[in-house]
């Protein structure tokens, strides 16, 4: 009988009244946790289960009310939402503050509660198991479409995700290596993470780079490119550049002519924000500050 080696829970880490009086006050605070040598991913200031994944150990965020898709174990899964009709018309915020106050007011709960689970996560029930997936995750599987349409839901990617988010939360990491197989889903998994960065971060610079130009280039057009688009406007930043963009992604204030009765082109409310790719070179970002740098096939 196969028996899953890719993380273990760890018990007993925390003394239980502690544990109980931490959460009760919301004390837990997202990072590296010297005092239990753990990282907190929890967002909500409770932890829960505390698993470990590859000699890193992690405390997930307390159980929260998991959705349930349906009261019977054997139909409880993942499911992607359905966006309201309503929304899908609605292209950018521009056209949303066009919008009646009354329809807006309608909506507003179900925005906040996206963005919520953006930033925390999302907990639901698969097969009967309250089941946690980072806020990075929910965003992959809920908002970004890649070549297939909506992506799946696997074991392995909340894995990837929760050990990801570890690396994000820890002040002592400089980042992740992940050797995989073929077909894993982990181009669109990190040009997903690429646009939910980008597009929560204010005067970033986010980079692509290959083992080709043309690679990159390629990543850049048919994954990260694509995904961007395909958000709902309550989630796009103001953007520069066409809709289809083939060397940078700019989220920033369109250029605008300067004239007397318009002194600046800056409306203050732009991210700034740009996430490029460039050809193969030994200095090809050299003496820029990224905020994250993407290796695609960096073994070759």
């Amino acid at each position: 009988m196969y028996q899953q080696t890719l993380w273990s829970e760890i018990k007993d880490v925390v003394n239980p009244k502690i544990l109980a009086k931490q959460n009760r006050l919301k004390k837990w605070k997202y990072g590296y946790n010297k005092d239990y040598d753990f990282i907190v991913i929890s967002k909500t200031g409770k932890i829960g289960q505390i698993i470990e994944i590859q000699n890193l150990r992690i405390a997930l965020p307390a159980v929260d009310n998991p959705h349930k898709r349906s009261d019977k174990k054997s139909e409880q899964y993942w499911e992607q939402f359905e966006y309201p009709k309503e929304l899908k018309k609605i292209k950018s915020r521009f056209d949303w503050e066009k919008y009646p106050m009354d329809f807006r007011e309608k909506w507003w709960d179900y925005i906040d509660e996206e963005f919520k689970r953006r930033d925390e996560g999302f907990w639901f029930n698969n097969k009967g198991l309250p089941t946690y997936i980072t806020g990075t995750h929910y965003m992959y599987l809920q908002w970004s479409k890649i070549d297939v349409g909506a992506p799946d839901y696997r074991e392995a990617n909340r894995l990837f995700f929760i050990f990801w988010e570890a690396c994000k939360a820890d002040v002592r990491a400089y980042g992740m290596c992940y050797l995989k197989n073929r077909r894993s889903g982990f181009s669109f998994m990190c040009s997903a993470e690429l646009v939910n960065q980008a597009t929560i971060s204010s005067d970033s610079r986010y980079g692509i780079l290959s083992k080709t130009g043309a690679d990159a280039k390629k990543m850049f057009t048919d994954k990260v490119v694509p995904i961007s688009v395909n958000y709902p406007f309550f989630f796009k930043p103001i953007q520069d550049g066409t809709t289809n963009p083939r060397m940078e992604l700019a989220f920033r204030e369109p250029s605008k002519r300067i004239t007397k009765n318009n002194k600046t082109s800056q409306t203050g409310e732009a991210l700034n924000t740009v996430i490029n790719w460039k050809n193969t070179t030994n200095n090809a970002y050299d003496g820029e500050k990224l905020h994250i740098l993407y290796l695609d096939e960096a073994g070759k």
